[in-house]
């Protein structure tokens, strides 16, 4: 799993505006929501909400508002459906958006109008997934680098996971699909603490951009779908350029 390091951009989303936060917290909200009356409220017996309230919490979605959810979960007449949408993008970057809405017709039609206006177009399902293959991801955050790789490694084998990397402020452990969360859930069993653990669809190759314009077009293609409130997860195979850290 060379190449697919993913802590600067964690680190980025963790220091948004509070704006961006805001829209965060509302997609995160509505995950939970879905996750609390589909398996429960209570994620002891619910995996998938277990891993979505930590991902809350790495995203420093208070307590409160975790705890208002749930509560609201139960009686909330909202009805949203997980649609996945597949297309390309600039210079034939492909482009998978995971969504959750309570209208496919908007969503839809919001997604068509953004790949339109940056030069790409959104395909029919199956255009371009078959070039992805999809990972269990689960996120450790090591900012001091505190925890020792060998034993983090051998940990991570013996719960269960399929590969391991450890890098600069994060340990990232890969598992099959349907593996991600009972391998975190012996992971917070053995004392770790994850920032996330979801399915993610991982690139088996990249596409790189190298017209300047096309690049923009790109950038504000993802722009434009992260600022989607129906939109909950994009994922790619542009060989993008990482961003250096500020001082």
């Amino acid at each position: 799993m060379s190449g697919h390091s993913k802590w600067a951009n964690i680190k980025r989303k963790k220091e948004k505006t509070d704006s961006a936060r805001a829209k965060i917290f509302t997609k995160i909200g509505r995950e939970i929501m879905v996750a609390a009356r589909e398996g429960g409220p209570d994620p002891s017996n619910n995996s998938r909400l277990a891993a979505l309230i930590a991902k809350a919490k790495a995203n420093n979605v208070p307590n409160d508002n975790i705890n208002r959810l749930l509560q609201r979960a139960g009686d909330s007449k909202d009805n949203y459906e997980e649609i996945t949408y597949e297309g390309y993008g600039p210079s034939g970057v492909a482009v998978i958006v995971e969504t959750l809405t309570d209208n496919r017709n908007r969503t839809a039609g919001g997604l068509r109008h953004y790949f339109d206006k940056c030069g790409g177009n959104l395909g029919q399902t199956g255009s371009v997934s078959f070039l992805f293959e999809q990972k269990g991801m689960i996120y450790i955050e090591n900012e001091d680098n505190h925890i020792d790789e060998e034993k983090a490694m051998d940990d991570a084998f013996e719960a269960g996971a399929s590969d391991f990397n450890y890098e600069d402020g994060g340990i990232t452990v890969v598992t099959e699909p349907n593996d991600v969360s009972k391998v975190a859930a012996a992971l917070e069993g053995m004392g770790y603490t994850y920032d996330s653990a979801e399915k993610e669809f991982i690139p088996m190759t990249k596409v790189q951009i190298t017209d300047e314009e096309l690049v923009q077009k790109m950038e504000k293609l993802l722009d434009m779908l992260d600022e989607d409130d129906d939109v909950q997860n994009v994922y790619h195979n542009w060989d993008q350029p990482e961003e250096e850290d500020e001082d």
